[in-house]
């Protein structure tokens, strides 16, 4: 059974390798470059962007008026998502240290480059910066957690888990009692050398 996990999550890893082939033809398509984790458009490409780019007073001007009432409860939000960050954040350089995890780096979860598109105007690129910022918090979140849970307590659960994080299919089978207590050090030892992110 567990080979059989093991083939699946190979398959994934090669799913995972053609969406990013996908990613780079549209790099192409679009022609943008990274260039040391900064997006570079040529000058003609940002002129031809500009060109589709509306105002924000029109923007404003011709909005749907329930995206303008509910815009102060999305972005009241931004105080409970801060204070995840930076909950999470002590949360793991305390308990982490102590267990001798590795941290996750938040940098790797705050991907925020939208603002580089001419065709935006300011206030899509205020709610894409706040969306950006919101998700990446949530997938930073979850990482911690995930590590967490590989320590504490890595068994799948009896019901189907939606969207499960990618440490979850390596985890003990529900009602495995065996397998957990002869592999629970070991799933720890995993977590402590970083044998999932280098395959993830």
């Amino acid at each position: 059974m567990y080979s059989d996990i093991g083939k699946l999550l190979e398959d994934m890893r090669d799913l995972q390798e053609q969406l990013e082939q996908f990613f780079d033809e549209a790099r192409e398509k679009f022609r943008y470059t990274l260039e040391d984790g900064r997006v570079r458009f040529s000058f003609e490409v940002q002129q031809l962007q500009r060109r589709y780019r509306v105002s924000s007073f029109r923007y404003l001007l011709n909005a749907d008026w329930r995206s303008v009432a509910t815009a102060p409860v999305i972005y009241s939000m931004i105080v409970p998502l801060v204070l995840l960050d930076l909950g999470f954040t002590v949360y793991q350089h305390i308990c982490f240290r102590a267990y001798g995890l590795p941290r996750v780096r938040r940098r790797d979860y705050q991907v925020n480059d939208r603002h580089r598109l001419a065709y935006l105007n300011t206030i899509e690129k205020v709610n894409c910066t706040y969306c950006g910022y919101g998700n990446g918090v949530l997938a930073y979140t979850r990482e911690i957690i995930s590590r967490t849970e590989q320590y504490w307590c890595p068994i799948r659960q009896a019901h189907r888990v939606i969207d499960a994080h990618r440490r979850y299919p390596q985890f003990f089978a529900f009602g495995d009692a065996q397998g957990y207590q002869q592999g629970l050090k070991g799933q720890r030892q995993i977590l402590k050398e970083g044998q999932h992110d280098e395959q993830g």
